[in-house]
This record gives C-alpha cells, structure tokens and sequence, in this order.
C-alpha cells in the first residue's frame, strides 16, 4: 500500500451508489437484527446498506476522528482495533465487511489483511447469518478456504462505480454454513469452490457487474443485543496525554522540523535524473512565474499498471499487469486553472 494510503489506515470506503444496490439483495426481518461492520469508517455505507431495518447497529473504528462520526449511524462504536475486541461468536445476523487492503506486515512475508479480517470475525457471525464483503478481486483467492469450508450460496459482482473500478473491488454475498450443512460438506465440494474461487481472481471478467435489482434476496436472520468488550490500549486516552510526555517533546523536534529551504543555482546543468529526483523529494515544488503565468507547482510519484494479454496453447486467455512508476506534476494557476502533467 502507498505511504498516503497507509496514512488513512486502509480506508477505501463504499460508493453511496453500490450501496444502495447492495441493500436490495438483503431481506431483512420485522423484529431486531443485529449488525456488525468491524471497519466502520464514517458509517455512511453501513447506514445505507441497513436503511429502514429495524437493527441494532455496531461498529468498530481505529481512527478516532472517524469512530465520533460513526457513532451517530450506529448504536455502538468502539474505538481501537477490531483484534482486540472480545464478544460472544455466532451473535450478529448480518457482517458488513470492507477491510484495508493490504498486506499485514510487508509483501514479502505476510497474509493479506482481507484474509486476516475474514478469519476473525466470520465466527462471531450466526448460523446461517449473512456476510457482505468488499474486496479487490485479486484477493478473492487469499479468501478462498474460508469462503468454501463456511458460507454457502455464494455470488460475487463486480462493483461498477468509477472509485470501485479504479480499486478493482467485488461484492461478495453469503450464508454461513450451520453445523449440518458444514458436517455434509465433501473435500471435493470445497477444492471445487476454491477453484471457482481463485479462477475469479485470476479472469475478473467472469465476474458479472452488480445488478439494479437482484434475482432473489439473502434472509437475514433476528438478531438479540450483543455485548463486545475492548481489550486493547485506550488509544482516546492516549492520544490526549501523549502531547505532554517528555518523550513526544523529546521527538518532536524531529518529527516536525520546518522544511529545508533550498536557495541558489547548481555548479553544473542537471541530467534529466538529477531532475527526477529533486522533482520527486519535492525540491521544485513552490510558486513561479509572473502576472497570469504565476503558479503553484507541486510533484509527486505515482504508481501506472501496464495490462497485456496472452493467449495460451489451450485457448485460455492470460491478464498480466506489470506495475511501474512516473512522475506527475500539478500545476495551479493564478488564473484558477489547473493542469496534470505525466
């Protein structure tokens, strides 16, 4: 994940527009249900997506500024970190789940955190309670064990809203298993929907875009209140004492030191590399120019995907995606115009 993403905690939240299509597949009951979204966020989707239902409403939220703003779409919002909240399994009816999209600790040698998520919660979820998933398609496959040892009725559409495509996000519907269904279950029922699985995050365009109205809608099942219970540090707490610790005035000097002011002309003209790297540190950033022509420059490096396909002896087709990067220059001008050069 890039550093800016990594600073927002993951938070890709859902388009409005999905959401609303995501609340016509749910059948929800007249009497109280109870509904959990681990990743809260503002809890904008989670309110849509449970609109008009008579449902108890919780959520949990790492970052504190947006835990306040959940707490007026939910009846309950912890703030802290979903791993370190306790509450009884197979409580809630329903789990709304749209987890950061990243890798736990590096690429490397890590699980990717959809998986992780996954893993946690799907236990506090109730026989034959309903799962809604958001995730990136590729990583359908890191949840496929899961996904066939626990849920059955499985669909999955591709989101088609312009922010959804841009992070290649999914839907996936499903009903857990209750302890009949999973005692019936075969080895080969599961290696087939691990292929089916994994075969979908490999070729997306199997997957069918989300439909206005669906054919046939998930049951939720009534739901009692839950208790959860937060183990984990008390991170309101420390957030307002951390200011007057000797070690964060210690730090800070550090952490926010004024920028460095570069003045003066080099001693020879600059290869075009020397240029790239002052223009990615931000060193050519600033304001220029005159009159009309006075304008705000400010650099940064992206991340482009480059997609090919391929087509195998057997007929099948193959998506490569080969990831580089380049640098993309903002322009303001006093005018109000703005223009991005690649």
């Amino acid at each position: 994940m890039r550093p800016a993403a990594r600073q927002r905690l993951g938070f890709y939240p859902l388009p409005i527009s999905e959401a609303k299509r995501i609340h016509r597949f749910l059948n929800f009951p007249d009497s109280p249900c109870s509904i959990l979204d681990p990743c809260i966020g503002e809890g904008v989707a989670l309110a849509e997506i449970t609109r008009g239902a008579a449902a108890l409403r919780y959520g949990i939220e790492l970052d504190a500024q947006r835990a306040v703003l959940a707490r007026s779409a939910a009846d309950e919002v912890i703030h802290g970190s979903c791993f370190d909240v306790q509450c009884p399994v197979e409580s809630f009816s329903l789990i709304y789940l749209n987890p950061p999209y990243d890798f736990e600790i590096a690429e490397e040698r890590s699980q990717r955190m959809e998986k992780v998520f996954l893993e946690h919660v799907y236990r506090w979820l109730k026989r034959a309670g309903i799962l809604v998933m958001i995730i990136p398609y590729p990583y359908v496959r890191d949840c496929s064990q899961h996904l066939a040892f626990q849920f059955r009725d499985v669909q999955i559409f591709r989101l088609s809203d312009p922010e959804s495509i841009k992070y290649k996000q999914v839907v996936i519907f499903g009903v857990r298993l209750t302890r009949p269904e999973r005692d019936r279950l075969q080895d080969s029922d599961i290696r087939r929907a691990r292929l089916w699985y994994e075969s979908l995050a490999t070729t997306p365009e199997r997957i069918s875009p989300l439909p206005e109205m669906p054919e046939h809608q998930y049951r939720v099942p009534h739901g009692a209140p839950v208790r959860m219970v937060y183990k984990g540090l008390p991170l309101d707490q420390l957030e307002d004492l951390l200011p007057s610790s000797s070690a964060y005035r210690q730090a800070s000097a550090v952490l926010f030191a004024p920028p460095s002011d570069v003045h003066g002309r080099p001693l020879t003209p600059l290869h075009g590399g020397h240029v790239g790297l002052l223009c990615t540190a931000g060193l050519l950033n600033g304001i220029f120019g005159e009159g009309e022509s006075r304008h705000i420059a400010h650099w940064q490096s992206i991340k482009l995907v480059d997609t090919s396909e391929e087509e195998e002896e057997d007929g099948t087709t193959v998506i490569r995606e080969k990831e580089r990067f380049s640098n993309e220059l903002t322009l303001v001008f006093s005018t109000g115009q703005v223009v991005s050069l690649k």
